[in-house]
């Protein structure tokens, strides 16, 4: 089996063969690791997550530009996301009164017509402890933009979330 020059079958050196066997061993354990099972890199367990974000003051044509786009898929950095907003109601915009900016008048609100939007929206994520979908975490309470590739609202606010495993 071996020669006079350690060859294995005169042709491999022996250190060469542990060598080769060790990197194949190790090519096998990342490929299990990063391609098969459901935690893998490649098919991470994930998480469904629901959350409904209120944007507050919108003018009531953007409310009905938007209701031809729902639902709509999820966006940020220019990239589609794994989500999108499912719904979204409509309420008339409250406008409480306010001390005027000399501080000595009441300023009673006069409706103006605009609207409070409440988007539903459903994603699935990774890592539940951040929450993140695309580059924004959630959490309730938390300042969001609601921005798909049909449209974008900012100053959100989450109102509520439920995580639920896939």
């Amino acid at each position: 089996m071996m020669d006079e020059k350690g060859r294995l079958f005169g042709k491999i050196n022996i250190v060469d063969l542990l060598v080769i066997l060790v990197i194949i061993v190790a090519a096998v354990v990342l490929g299990v690791k990063f391609l098969g099972g459901n935690n893998s890199a490649i098919n991470p367990k994930t998480y469904k997550v629901t959350y409904t974000v209120l944007v507050e003051n919108v003018e009531p044509e953007v409310y009905e530009n938007i209701q031809e786009h729902i639902p709509s898929t999820l966006m940020a950095s220019g990239e589609l996301l794994n989500g999108q907003v499912t719904g979204v109601t409509a309420v008339e915009h409250e406008q409480r009164a306010r001390l005027s900016d000399t501080g000595n008048a009441l300023v009673l609100p006069i409706g103006d017509g605009k609207l409070d939007l409440t988007f539903t929206i459903e994603c699935n994520v990774v890592n539940v402890i951040t929450t993140e979908i695309g580059t924004q975490e959630v959490r309730i309470g938390k300042t969001h933009i609601v921005k798909t590739d049909k449209f974008e609202l900012a100053n959100g606010t989450i109102l509520s979330c439920v995580w639920e495993e896939n």
